[in-house]
């Protein structure tokens, strides 16, 4: 029987690679995409502004710009979740200090386990995803069928 709760989202060979990090943690996100430049360059990046635009600076790679965290690019790069236009998202936080859009982040995290989109909050982490073998593969993931979930509350309320 075939269970229609669920649909399978594919991610292609060339990922959709959204690059964040808060302002304590940007040299270090640099630094990570400069070791791991020859991987970015085989995929699409974007990247909230300050961020994408220190990237570009300093390793040559072409990342698309959204606004600011604090000014909702934490949140463009939610829609762009939820478009099915990211694939995976690289996020230096900074966990030892106070972020005045902390709520946004919190959405972005949200969205990002609701679409299962992979996300490295850390080096680590991030060092793991790159260095995947999926990470150059076409890869499926099942998610939430969502227009099946909106027509069944629908019916019920």
């Amino acid at each position: 029987m075939i269970n229609d709760d669920y649909i399978t989202l594919t991610l292609n060979k060339s990922k959709n690679i959204a690059l964040i990090a808060h302002d304590n943690m940007k040299k270090d996100l640099i630094e990570w995409c400069i070791t791991h430049y020859d991987i970015l360059k085989n995929h699409k990046l974007c990247g909230t502004g300050t961020t994408a635009r220190m990237i570009t600076d300093k390793s040559g790679l072409p990342v698309k710009g959204y606004n600011s965290g604090p000014l909702g690019g934490d949140q463009q790069i939610g829609a762009k979740i939820v478009e099915g236009k990211i694939d995976l998202i690289i996020f230096f936080s900074d966990p030892l200090t106070a972020q005045p859009h902390d709520p946004d982040v919190k959405a972005l995290l949200r969205i990002a386990q609701v679409y299962d989109i992979p996300i490295a909050n850390n080096k680590a982490t991030a060092d793991f995803i790159i260095t995947s073998t999926y990470i150059n593969e076409v890869y499926e993931h099942q998610v939430i069928n969502f227009n099946k979930n909106i027509k069944d509350r629908a019916e019920s309320l």
